[in-house]
């Protein structure tokens, strides 16, 4: 992991020097803009309006806009000295439960390893937030912005979720067309509350994929094979009149399922056993020598569709490998 930040952890007088590194990743796939006569990736340039010139990164400046067209203005260092020794520390102003903090106020969470100094000191807070069950709030700067952060463990590891102020909360009072409050129909709610049951379980994360991205790693290894790319059929939509039909439904077929896995499962199994008797009674009437020779090329011959599918992991592999590299 590259640090990305390197300061001090403080509450009260005692300092906890630390780096930080990203706990997160995007494994969005990255697609560029092309010109479509061409195929050629589209170019951006940092151009001035007034003399028509591109512009270098020395000669920009940030301002800010306080009436239509008129801007004051700020160079890098005016910034900086704006930002002063807080910007390198991460300040706890309290302690409280994560349990009182809404998720709509989390960001992006990081790790926090102790600088080459500060193992003792860290171990002492990592040690004091499990012993108490609480997290620490805390204010810290960050590539000249400021944000409010939520210091807490994770498996024996300090980590900083940066959250937002409470201002920046937009009221749920500017939702358009949110229904007004009514009392749920009494069958409505018995039938919801049993579809809840239903699918309640613990939280897996390893088992939630994103789909949308195999589809379309898919379909690139198509297109660079020279395949056509064919879109998986829509499921069908049932003909649902109005709620307690969903409802219903929705119980029908998580009642459904375990009974048709059983089911096929037997079908399976069937079917398996009859194809072992048919291909045991064809070999006995088959002459043993030409039987032999049949089987043994067909054993060493591979599948069309298992070859294709190797070939796919190896160029995903690399796909991969490339990535981490970048």
């Amino acid at each position: 992991m590259q640090t990305i930040w390197k300061g001090a952890i403080s509450f009260g007088l005692v300092n906890v020097p630390v780096k930080m590194y990203t706990a997160t990743e995007d494994n969005d796939i990255s697609m560029r803009m092309l010109h479509k006569e061409y195929n050629v990736p589209i170019q951006y340039h940092r151009t001035c309006p007034k003399c028509e010139e591109d512009v270098n990164w020395s000669d920009i400046v940030k301002g800010y806009e306080y009436e239509p067209g008129h801007f004051v203005t700020f160079d890098k260092k005016e910034l900086e000295a704006l930002a002063d020794e807080k910007s390198r520390e991460i300040r706890i102003l309290d302690f409280v439960h994560l349990e009182e903090i809404d998720p709509i106020y989390f960001q992006k969470t990081y790790y926090l390893a102790p600088d080459e100094s500060g193992s003792h000191a860290y171990n002492l807070l990592v040690s004091a937030l499990e012993k108490s069950e609480k997290i620490g709030i805390a204010n810290v700067t960050i590539r000249s912005k400021s944000s409010l952060a939520a210091i807490r463990v994770i498996d024996g590891v300090l980590s900083m979720v940066t959250m937002w102020y409470a201002e920046e909360i937009r009221p749920k009072e500017q939702v358009p067309n949110l229904p007004k409050q009514q009392k749920a129909d009494k069958r409505e709610l018995d039938m919801a509350l049993m579809l809840i049951d239903q699918l309640t379980g613990s939280f897996e994360p390893d088992k939630y994929e994103d789909d949308y991205r195999e589809r379309l790693l898919d379909a690139i290894e198509d297109k660079v094979e020279g395949k056509e790319v064919k879109a998986a059929p829509e499921e069908k939509k049932t003909n649902v009149i109005d709620l307690m039909d969903a409802l219903q439904q929705s119980l029908k077929q998580m009642k459904g399922n375990p009974g048709e896995e059983d089911e096929d499962e037997g079908e399976k199994k069937s079917a398996g056993s009859k194809t072992k008797r048919s291909t045991k009674s064809r070999s006995g009437s088959a002459s043993g020598s030409g039987a032999r020779s049949s089987s043994k090329s067909k054993a060493k011959s591979p599948s069309k569709k298992a070859a294709e599918g190797a070939g796919k992991a190896k160029r995903r592999s690399k796909t991969a490998a490339k990535k981490t590299g970048s």
